[in-house]
């Protein structure tokens, strides 16, 4: 079971110490990506569609806090 991902209308706080801006995410992400490898053999991703990804956690960057992560509304979105 992943973690919920902000919308356009809601955000990220933690309820240990209120941080609203700063987290470590971990997702795992499947993808297809088309790769462009120069003569020197330097790949570079040119093309990349994402078929599935799921947030696995949300660290706190203020607090360290793990579980205490939670969606809020944005201000102004609903307006």
């Amino acid at each position: 079971m992943g973690i919920p991902q902000p919308s356009a209308g809601t955000r990220w706080r933690c309820t240990l110490c209120g941080n609203l801006t700063r987290f470590d995410v971990t997702r795992r992400t499947t993808a297809v990506e088309f790769v462009h490898l120069d003569l020197s053999g330097e790949p570079t991703v040119e093309e990349r569609e994402v078929l599935s990804e799921t947030i696995e956690s949300v660290r706190c960057r203020w607090c360290n806090a793990v579980d205490q992560i939670e969606l809020v509304d944005r201000p102004g979105a609903h307006a």
